[in-house]
């Protein structure tokens, strides 16, 4: 298991959280993940999923992901 820490831009309220919470958790290959506004702490299968597609579904629920940070490397 591989662990990221991603910097998410435009969240603002508890709402944003559970919507990129809801993305990050829908993706295979995901196990856990901690978001927090502003913030997510992902832990994921690098077999199944790579961190660009984590990046990926941020964005397309809306808010930018500043850095994709591997906390492994």
């Amino acid at each position: 298991m591989a662990e990221a820490t991603l910097k998410i831009e435009g969240m603002s309220c508890q709402h944003c959280v559970m919507r990129v919470k809801k993305a990050i958790d829908a993706l295979a290959g995901v196990s856990g993940s901690d978001v927090t506004t502003g913030s997510a702490k992902v832990t994921f299968d690098e077999s199944k999923i790579k961190e660009g597609d984590i990046k990926t579904a941020v964005e397309k629920a809306g808010y930018k992901v500043s850095n994709l940070k591997d906390s492994d490397k």
